[in-house]
């Protein structure tokens, strides 16, 4: 499986200081749904800065990559 990178990713700007990974993958478009998103992420398929996470609640800051499958998502500010 190919990595990505920051500069491989699209932006996605969040308008709090931090978002939780699985809502994440629902405004990305990565996920259908929180029960698609609960799968992915306990599937071990979802990186969040190049590591695998598999925490749905994990909190999201703008300058984090998350990826799943090939597709990232590169967190940024509405600030």
């Amino acid at each position: 499986m190919e990595n990505m990178s920051a500069t491989d990713a699209f932006d996605l700007e969040i308008r709090d200081e931090s978002i939780r990974l699985g809502q994440l993958l629902k405004l990305a478009n990565l996920a259908e749904d929180g029960i698609h998103a609960k799968e992915l992420i306990a599937e071990g398929i979802v990186t969040l800065n190049g590591q695998v996470e598999t925490r749905r609640g994990a909190q999201v800051r703008p300058g984090d990559v998350v990826c799943v499958e090939g597709e990232c998502v590169k967190v940024a500010s509405r600030a």
